[in-house]
């Protein structure tokens, strides 16, 4: 069984840094807000995540390979990570069962499959498609 390193915020807060007895492992912010996209996305009733475009406007449904846009990770000072996650759903579901579905599966997505110990995940729920 692996022993949990410590983990602690990278130079630019960009990145977490996981020092174990066999060294450091690096994981950037694009991984995490990647692997938090595809969790969020994998739960029913989730359209897809939202993004806003770049001069401010409306917000949009992002397509699959962008969509750790509609995703912010805030670094926290013990190492662990807080997300922001802006979802699509579809008509007729069940928002707060939805969201709640999201929170469990990408903090447990996270801590798995990257070790990195998830605080909070904070879902916006931005659009109703369908």
């Amino acid at each position: 069984m692996r022993k949990p390193g410590s983990v602690t915020k990278g130079g630019a807060h960009s990145m977490v840094n996981i020092r174990n007895e066999k060294g450091t492992i690096s994981i950037t912010s694009e991984v995490l807000t990647y692997l938090a996209g595809v969790a969020a996305t994998s739960c029913f009733g989730v359209k897809g995540m939202i993004g806003r475009s770049k001069d401010g406007g409306a917000w949009q449904l992002l397509r699959r390979e962008s969509m750790s846009k509609g995703v912010t990770v805030h670094f926290e000072d013990d190492g662990a990570i807080s997300l922001e996650l802006h979802i699509g759903v579809d008509h007729g579901v069940n928002m707060s069962a939805v969201a709640r579905s999201i929170m469990n599966e990408v903090s447990y997505k996270l801590s798995k499959s990257a070790g990195v110990p998830v605080r909070r995940v904070d879902v916006y729920i931005d659009t109703i498609i369908g």
